[in-house]
Parts: C-alpha cells; structure tokens; sequence
C-alpha cells in the first residue's frame, strides 16, 4: 500500500517521514484526487496515514499534549471541506475574557490555569456532582468530529475537534422531567482572564440551549483540536461546539453546567437582545443589523479574487437538525 507525501507523490509505507499536519493535508488532496478519478487508492492512502496518526506517528501542529481519537461514525460528523491552517484557527478568536482583538485571545490567554478544573453539574437532575476535567476526558471515548464553523460576524473555518457528544454527560447526570434547557457557565477569573470586568458583557460569559439541542448527537463536548488538546486561546480544557449555531453560541472554558425549567439569559442576548436571539441558528435569511448573513468569508481564502460563500441554512447541517424546529417561525425565534 501506498501513503501520500507532501512533495512529489508516494512512498512505501515504512518511510520515516510523516510530515507536519499531514494526516489533514491528505484529507484536502483526498478531495482533489477524487475529482481526478483516483477517489479509491486515496482512500486507501488515506486509511494508512490515519492508522499511523491514531499510533501517535503524525507530529502535532501546535505541539500541545496529543489527544488522539477515534473517527466518528455520527451523522454528519465529518464535512469534506478543506480545513483551516491550524495557525488561522488558534490565533483568529473571539473570546472577550482576553481582549476584544481577534489576536488578542492567543496573545493574553496564556495566564489561563486550566488544571486543575472542576465542571459542577447541578439543577434539575437526578445525579448532581463536580467532574474533574480527567474525569469528563475519560467519561466517554474520545471521536474527531470535523465541522464547520461559522461566526455571526460573517466569516468561517472548518475545524476537527476532538471530544464526544454532549449527550453523553446528560444521560449520567439523568435530567428530571421537569428540565427544558441547559445552561453552561463559563469561568470569570479576573486574575487570569484581564478583560474580565470590562462592559462589554455581564459576566460571566453564560450561554444556553434547550434540552434537545443540547441532547442531539452533533452537539460536542470538545476537549482538543487538531489531535492535540485545546489552546487556551480556543477555550481549554473543555468548550461546547454547537456546529449549526453561530460561534457564540458554543461556550468556552465551562465550569458549569445547569440544568433548568426556564430559558436561561445568556450573554450575548442579554446585551442586545434585538441582535441576538436566544436560538441564534446560522440563517441566510436573517441578517444581523450589522453583518449580512447570505454569505461567508472563509478564513484563510483572502486573495484579491477569493469570491464569498453562500452560508447554509443551519450551516449546512439541516438534514441532521432541522427537525428540532419543525413548525418554529425562524425569523421570528432566530
């Protein structure tokens, strides 16, 4: 069998050299090979590369501590779309508890003490507790999931994350009948996060979801990225990612989780209500009074010639989470 290299073609499969991200650079040329009619030796090269990757084999691209994980087999789980560089996605952040820049999160973030961290489950549920971060990691296997991610701002990426459905965490902690929503809670340590206290939001930053969102397949407990654990700057060491809502949606850094009969206020929408609904699912057809929702830059195709996407109705993941809102007036509870 053959694998893929990054220079001129193949090699024997025990060659040395694995080349940096090359496990997520097969899967963009995969897209182009198919194209040519070679979709099936990819495939297999593909396989190969991934079994080398799951040995530990590939090196890291942020050479944070490796957090391997299995492919997942949940639907819609794993878009083909070309990933984003690794550097784009852990250096073009929002996460205001470190600044309002989008660098400023992966300059500042570093003063982040993420072990050790404790994410208290509580509310309305028959098996309230605290969970240390090793415990959520070893709570439930870890899978890749590849999702898109799209900001309300109106720019993308496409990004692998590693963790398990939420719904995983939920069906331990057996929410009472009475429990229609979850809110996530989010750390607000002012010794460690410098813009926390400034008025941008009420902090702490607080988001929610209803009780089957939250419980669909696709929303992802995400404790890495790439292969590697998470930057701080992306949210470690456990975030939500909620891929058919806009970004602000999946909270980052949790520290805890609530469950409860009312829909929570959440941060965002608490600030601007008019702008920011509670449900907040990606719609073309309902813009943002500052930023058209029809189309997306995707971050990392910036040329002079780069032309826009046309943004998909719950960023493409309808077929999976349409069903959700059927009946619901989406311009209405947007």
């Amino acid at each position: 069998m053959l694998i893929p290299r990054r220079d001129t073609g193949f090699v024997h499969p025990f060659a040395s050299e694995i080349t940096p991200q090359a496990v997520y650079r097969d899967r963009r040329r995969l897209l182009q090979l198919m194209a040519s009619g070679a979709a099936g030796a990819a495939m297999a090269a593909w396989a190969a590369r991934d079994a080398l990757a799951q040995e530990g084999g590939a090196p890291r691209p942020g050479k944070l501590a490796a957090l391997p994980a299995r492919r997942s087999a949940v639907d819609g789980a794993a878009t083909m779309e070309k990933l984003t560089d690794y550097k784009d996605a852990s250096t073009y952040n929002n996460f205001y508890e470190f600044g309002t820049d989008k660098a400023d999160p992966a300059r500042n973030a570093h003063t982040l003490k993420t072990r050790p961290w404790t994410v208290e489950v509580e509310g309305l549920v028959k098996k309230p507790g605290k969970y240390g971060i090793e415990d959520l990691l070893k709570l439930s296997a870890q899978e890749e999931r590849i999702y898109r991610l799209r900001c309300v701002e109106g720019w993308s990426m496409v990004i692998p994350w590693v963790g398990y459905s939420l719904s995983e965490l939920i069906k331990r902690v057996e929410p009472q009948g009475s429990a229609k929503y979850v809110e996530f809670v989010t750390l607000a340590d002012k010794a460690t996060m410098p813009y926390v206290g400034s008025r941008v939001l009420d902090w702490p930053y607080v988001e929610g979801l209803r009780l089957d969102e939250a419980m669909h397949p696709l929303t992802l407990l995400a404790f890495g990225m790439y292969g590697e654990v998470l930057p701080n700057q992306n949210g470690a060491p456990v975030r939500l990612v909620v891929p058919w809502k806009y970004g602000f949606k999946s909270a980052k850094s949790i520290v805890k989780i609530r469950f409860v009969e009312q829909e929570p206020g959440t941060a965002w929408n608490k600030a601007a209500k008019q702008e920011y609904g509670f449900y907040s699912n990606v719609n073309p057809e309902v813009d943002h009074p500052r930023w058209s929702q029809a189309t997306e830059r995707r971050i990392g195709e910036d040329g002079l010639f780069a032309k826009k996407r046309k943004t998909l109705m719950f960023n493409g993941y309808g077929a999976q989470v349409g069903p959700l809102y059927a009946g619901m007036d989406l311009k209405k509870f947007y």
